[in-house]
């Protein structure tokens, strides 16, 4: 499994053959400008929530991809009516996909769209593929984490971490606690001032802890072990 971060809480997950988008928002970030959206390859897109820096260039991937959008019943209602495809899934609930399994999990947030529209409740997904991967999508530190940590043999956990919108730092540390995995890939932070980070600062405080937080810069890619 390889996860490519395209800057803010926006990923590419390869999985064999397959290619997973996460929450593409990048025409709109300043700082992924390097990074053209008509290269990305997409066979799903993974929408944690409707906010604008979530679900930014989602129409134009999926019109050009004709990729499979995976969200809450609302979300993906909405594009179906558009015209695009879709597979609904609510919190709880699993399905099996040609990739792997997905669970999709709860997220303490909100969601609506750029135009006020109703955007369903939040989530997060759990992956079990070749790795198993929790994708928090924005989300407060919350008890149900430690379901996870108990259901769930994580190889990589994956965690806002910029604060005021979302979790910070130290409420990350304790939610890896929770789910049980030492291993944490940080995401939404320094995208604008509100949710910038002193990044030496933030591994500091997780390794002090015994657990590893990686920061990738726009573009790079990990291998998940």
């Amino acid at each position: 499994m390889k996860i490519t971060y395209y800057g803010h809480a926006c990923l590419s997950i390869e999985i064999n053959n397959t290619h997973i988008l996460v929450d593409p928002f990048i025409s709109g970030n300043e700082k992924a400008s390097h990074i053209d959206i008509n290269s990305l390859k997409a066979d799903y897109i993974f929408i944690t929530h409707a906010h604008q820096d979530h679900i930014l260039d989602v129409e134009a991937i999926a019109k050009r991809t004709g990729a499979i959008i995976v969200s809450n019943y609302e979300i993906v209602v909405h594009y179906q009516n558009l015209g695009f495809k879709g597979h609904p899934m609510n919190h709880g609930g699993s399905w099996s996909f040609d990739f792997g399994n997905v669970k999709y999990a709860n997220a303490i947030h909100t969601s609506s769209f750029p135009d006020g529209k109703y955007g369903g409740q939040p989530g997060g997904f759990i992956i079990e593929a070749d790795k198993t991967i929790y994708i928090a999508g924005d989300t407060a530190l919350t008890y149900d984490m430690k379901l996870i940590g108990n259901q769930f043999n994580l190889d990589l956990a994956i965690l806002p971490i910029g604060d005021n919108f979302t979790m910070g730092v130290e409420d990350a540390i304790m939610a890896s606690d929770f789910v049980k995995c030492d291993h944490i890939f940080g995401y939404h932070y320094d995208t604008f001032g509100y949710i910038e980070i002193d990044k030496p600062k933030a591994k500091a405080k997780f390794a002090a802890k015994n657990k590893t937080l990686a920061l990738l810069d726009i573009g790079e890619t990990i291998v998940v072990n």
